[in-house]
């Protein structure tokens, strides 16, 4: 069987953050409705918005994916049934589905949509797989807990199947994304879609030493870890992200045919920025070239938190690579939202933008041109020529660029 690049699959949590993974290069798009997806509080998308976002995503060539993966009870089976319905009429490219009673309801209502099953089932060996290819499953998105070796005889064992596996985005410390924190401090199931995150959440230790707290596993001695206070509170459940950028060739090389992104509540510009940093890895196996130094500078400009091969890698071989300091990070200045005349663009500004400072153009494929200083005018929403432009308003910029198009980012 011939290799074919992965799928870049990427988070949409709404029709700004689709806009903007399709136009920095999305082969398809994982998005949600108003309820029954695991992200409640992302905005989502109604019946109409879905149609609309179909539209612009198949004018790219582009596939959508919608999530229907909570594990509902009883009470809720009724809403899923009315959304299998009108599911089954819509134009999504197929479901993603996690739940063996939403499986079976769905083969019944929608059986003209392919299904991939959700990493919340957490598939981690081959006989799972089996099963839930006799079921008609067409792709699995395997356990977040496998490593590379695992992953790798999984894609021997069927190769039949499409496998699917995160590459990027925030882990989370439950099986599988299984957790019941949301719900025991909050009253808000993660498994419903309305996780408040409190795995993300600083806590404060009662007794720290040196500015540092141990936390050892209760039942045996070790392991311990160490959380290290910068301030009154730390986090210390979930203090990584998963980033797995440079192993692009490996999931080549092994059949994977999907990568995914985790990031349906992120903002546009951090959809842009990971989108862009995976496309141009994904096209660079194939040119046979590699620039790991350049892709890992990109996400460290968006990250929060430390950049973690998580699973991936054997025990003792994790690796970890810190965020920018915030002096050194290029913050997203504005937005292109459409051009007025042959020189002058509107714009959103999301952070102060200064005619003083030289900008970048965030162009697809890693390409980021300078706009040096004087190269550009700012105006004010009523074209009045200004130094600044600040957060939030609609501003122009007067520039002869032949970067310049409908959404893309400008960086300060």
């Amino acid at each position: 069987m011939s290799k074919k690049l992965p799928e870049l699959l990427c988070p949409a949590g709404d029709m700004d953050r689709l806009d903007s993974a399709l136009l920095y290069g999305a082969d398809a798009c994982y998005l949600g409705g108003k309820k029954h997806s695991l992200r409640a509080s992302s905005g989502g998308f109604d019946w109409e918005e879905l149609e609309v976002a179909c539209a612009k995503a198949h004018a790219k060539d582009a596939s959508i994916y919608y999530t229907l993966n909570i594990l509902p009870h009883e009470k809720h089976l009724a809403g899923v049934e009315e959304s299998l319905e009108r599911l089954a009429e819509s134009s999504v490219d197929g479901l993603i589905i996690a739940d063996p009673g939403v499986l079976r309801m769905a083969r019944r209502i929608a059986p003209n949509k392919a299904i991939h099953l959700s990493t919340q089932a957490n598939t981690s060996n081959s006989e799972a797989v089996g099963f839930w290819h006799d079921l008609g499953i067409e792709r699995v998105n395997v356990a977040r807990e496998l490593g590379a070796h695992a992953i790798s005889n999984l894609t021997k064992a069927y190769p039949a199947m499409e496998f699917e596996v995160f590459v990027h985005g925030a882990m989370c410390l439950a099986l599988s994304g299984r957790c019941l924190l949301s719900s025991w401090m909050s009253q808000r199931p993660a498994n419903l879609g309305e996780c408040t995150h409190p795995c993300r959440f600083e806590y404060k230790g009662l007794e720290v030493q040196d500015m540092r707290l141990t936390v050892e596993e209760g039942m045996r001695e070790g392991p311990t870890w160490d959380v290290t206070h910068e301030g009154p509170h730390s986090a210390f459940w979930a203090p990584e992200d998963l980033c797995l950028v440079k192993y692009m060739r490996w999931f080549y090389q092994n059949n994977v045919a999907s990568l995914k992104i985790e990031g349906r509540m992120k903002t546009p510009s951090y959809v842009a920025h990971v989108v862009d940093v995976y496309r141009t890895a994904i096209d660079d196996v194939a040119a046979k070239r590699f620039r790991y130094d350049e892709y890992i500078r990109e996400l460290q400009n968006t990250a929060s938190r430390n950049l973690s091969t998580g699973f991936f890698l054997p025990k003792g071989h994790r690796k970890s690579v810190p965020p920018l300091p915030k002096k050194d990070c290029t913050p997203i200045v504005a937005k292109l939202v459409q051009k007025e005349d042959e020189t002058k663009w509107q714009i959103a500004v999301r952070s102060p933008f200064r005619a003083d400072r030289p900008v970048q153009v965030m162009v697809p494929g890693l390409k980021r041109p300078v706009l040096p200083v004087g190269a550009f005018q700012l105006e004010n929403h009523r074209g009045e020529a200004v130094d600044v432009v600040h957060p939030g308003m609609f501003g122009f910029i007067r520039c002869e660029s032949e970067h310049f198009a409908e959404g893309l980012f400008l960086r300060g």
